[in-house]
């Protein structure tokens, strides 16, 4: 994966522009690849694109399957206490900074598969448990839950319940969705992990995912509701803010 070598430069000239206006929105990282992937250059570019997004006092969501996002727990408390936050957030958030860990399963085995150079799920959880006891607000991001394979109530349960345990704020659930039929597109190199490791599963998927790329919405609507339930039975929110607070 090749690294933008200008991102710092058209990070802090966005940055400049909105804020001179007072366009303050939260700034995703990442939405499509994890910040902290383990390549020194790479870290040291998350860092100095944090510490952009701090001098123009812009609030952060992390997301990461990552343990080196404790080395910038400095610069992200900095943006944390003096973020500017977008007015429709203010009442609810009253936080600059948002750290959220990403988990398929909880099984251990099945992560060294599914997600190669990760961090353990364990190190993964004792991290998050780290950065909330720093004060962070963190959660866990079951985002995608693998159907037929994680996505069970009784799965669910457990791993709601672990992260409340580490120290959780919130927890998301959301399904599988398998895009494109090149040879590394993630349905292509899914439905080889299903044929190495699930061949059983194989005719579910084909008649859950039809034609589509995301599951029928039969599943995801009873994936919503379980995950609700659960997030109620352990005391998570199943959503980064209350929503509906008191004016």
């Amino acid at each position: 994966m090749a690294l933008k070598s200008n991102a710092r430069e058209v990070l802090e000239k966005q940055l400049a522009r909105r804020a001179k206006r007072g366009e303050y929105g939260i700034i995703a990282l990442a939405s499509s690849t994890d910040p902290y992937l383990p390549l020194p250059e790479g870290l040291a570019l998350t860092r100095d694109l944090l510490t952009i997004i701090r001098t123009y006092r812009f609030p952060v969501e992390i997301s990461t399957k990552s343990t080196l996002v404790i080395r910038d727990l400095d610069v992200l408390k900095q943006i944390d206490e003096t973020a500017i936050l977008p007015a429709d957030l203010q009442r609810e958030l009253k936080r600059g900074v948002i750290i959220s860990f990403s988990f398929s399963t909880l099984d251990e085995a099945l992560a060294r598969i599914l997600e190669p150079g990760a961090s353990s799920t364990l190190e993964r959880l004792e991290t998050m448990r780290a950065c909330k006891e720093q004060d962070f607000l963190t959660g866990a991001t079951f985002i995608p839950v693998l159907p037929f394979i994680s996505d069970s109530e009784a799965a669910l349960d457990t791993m709601i319940g672990t992260a409340k345990g580490y120290g959780a704020d919130f927890v998301l659930v959301g399904g599988l969705t398998l895009f494109g039929d090149g040879p590394i597109d993630c349905r292509t190199l899914y439905y080889q992990f299903l044929a190495n490791h699930h061949p059983e599963l194989i005719p579910r998927y084909r008649s859950l995912y039809r034609i589509f790329h995301y599951p029928d919405k039969t599943y995801t609507d009873r994936l919503a509701a379980t995950a609700a339930k659960l997030c109620r039975k352990h005391g998570v929110r199943n959503t980064i803010v209350e929503r509906n607070s008191p004016q």
